[in-house]
C-alpha cells in the first residue's frame, strides 16, 4: 500500500555510514529528511549528495535530521562519498543507509514487493522509482513527499522551504500561500471560525475574498 501524508513512517534497522540506524530511535523528538536514490555513482543523485551537505547546517537549525538512502551496500558508499567530495566540494556529513537487500526501499513502497532481495545486478533504470524525499514529523508521521524522476535533480532549498512551512503550520493553525518563504504573510485556516480567530489574531486580518484570511506570520 502507498505511503500518504499523516501515515506513520515505517521504522527500520540499517546499516549506514555512520554505523546501525534505527529510524525511530535515530529521529528521536525532532525532525527528519529521509531521501534516496537508485544507485551509487550516479552523477545527478552525486550532486544532489554533496548540495545537501552543503546545507546540513540550515536543517539542524531547525531541528531537522538528514538522513541518505541508496540502492547499495555501505562499502559503495564510503567509495562514492569520496567523488561526491570531489565534484561537490563537500564531504557528505550525514548518514547514508546501505539497502542492498532493497527491504527499505520496498518498505517505503518505491520497490514493488516482486522487485527480488539484492541490489545486485540491478540498474540505475531498475530502481529508477527510488528517488523521494520524505519529511517526517516528531511524531514519527509523514508530513510531506517528493519524487523525482532520475533526470531531473532534486531541489534541496525547497525543502528546507516545505521544513519551515510544515514546522510553522504544526504550531499555529494557518497554511502558507504559494511561494511563501519565512517571514512572508499566510493564511488563517478555514477550520478557525472569525470568532477564534479575532482572539487569536486580535489585530485582524485582509480578506481578499472572504474565504480568504491574510495576516502576517504568527511567531
Amino acid at each position: 500500500m502507498a505511503l500518504r501524508i499523516n501515515d506513520e513512517a515505517p521504522d527500520f534497522t540499517a546499516e549506514s555510514t555512520d554505523g546501525t540506524i534505527s529510524l525511530h530511535d535515530w529521529i528521536g523528538d525532532g525532525w527528519a529528511v529521509l531521501f534516496s536514490h537508485p544507485k551509487d555513482f550516479t552523477p545527478v543523485c552525486t550532486t544532489e549528495l554533496g548540495y545537501m551537505a552543503g546545507l546540513k547546517p540550515e536543517f539542524e537549525k531547525r531541528g531537522c535530521k538528514v538522513l541518505g538512502l541508496s540502492v547499495d551496500p555501505v562499502s559503495n558508499h564510503e567509495e562514492w562519498s569520496k567523488d561526491i567530495e570531489k565534484v561537490q566540494g563537500q564531504p557528505v556529513n550525514y548518514p547514508l543507509i546501505g539497502d542492498q537487500d532493497l527491504s527499505v526501499a520496498k518498505l517505503y513502497d518505491m520497490l514493488p514487493s516482486d522487485a527480488g532481495n539484492s541490489a545486485e545486478g540491478r540498474t540505475p533504470a531498475d530502481n529508477a522509482t527510488v528517488r523521494s524525499v520524505f519529511l517526517i514529523g516528531p511524531d514519527k508521521r509523514i508530513k510531506a513527499t517528493l519524487t523525482y524522476p532520475m533526470s531531473t535533480g532534486r531541489n534541496f532549498d525547497e525543502v528546507l522551504r516545505l521544513v519551515d512551512s510544515c514546522q510553522l503550520t504544526a504550531r499555529h493553525q494557518v497554511a502558507t500561500p504559494v511561494n511563501w518563504k519565512q517571514g512572508e504573510d499566510v493564511i488563517i485556516v478555514p477550520t478557525v471560525s472569525d470568532e477564534a480567530a479575532r482572539e487569536k489574531f486580535p489585530n485582524g486580518w485582509e480578506a481578499p475574498v472572504p474565504y480568504m484570511r491574510i495576516v502576517p506570520q504568527p511567531t
